[in-house]
């Protein structure tokens, strides 16, 4: 049940994502964090890190992510907080590239199917998340 990464890979530092004009890509603001997270698609059972996560997803660092659009069950526990158990699908991935310059193998994981209460909690959950980075910084 352990993806190919043995030990916590460490968060690299927020990067913008921008397009060829210069401008953020992104519409919803990605908050950096590190928590773990199991997750299911199909038959196959994993479990990973999430390095950010927005209103919408978050991204799981993985060296094997799954295909794009694949459907999957994830489970994550925010500390301090009641767990999560939301559907994703994969949107894109950055492949492992072996002795390849690579900081952030892994995949972006939308949000799916959510109930209005359950957006409601994560953006909340973001939120507070955001702010307590903010304050401490």
């Amino acid at each position: 049940m352990a993806d190919n990464d043995k030990e916590r890979p460490s968060v690299p530092a927020q990067r913008k994502s921008l397009a060829p004009d210069g401008s953020e890509r992104r519409s919803f603001e990605r908050i950096p964090v590190s928590w773990s997270v199991d997750y299911q698609s199909g038959d196959t059972f994993l479990f990973s890190y999430i390095a950010n996560i927005s209103a919408m997803g978050i991204f799981v660092l993985s060296r094997s992510p799954l295909a794009i659009g694949a459907r999957m069950t994830l489970r994550f526990n925010p500390p301090d907080g009641e767990p999560f158990e939301l559907a994703g699908e994969v949107a894109w991935i950055n492949p492992y590239r072996e002795g390849g310059e690579n900081l952030n193998p892994g995949m972006g994981v939308r949000f799916v199917d959510l109930e209005p209460a359950m957006r409601e909690r994560l953006v909340e959950l973001v939120n507070t998340i955001a702010y307590l980075t903010e304050t401490a910084g």
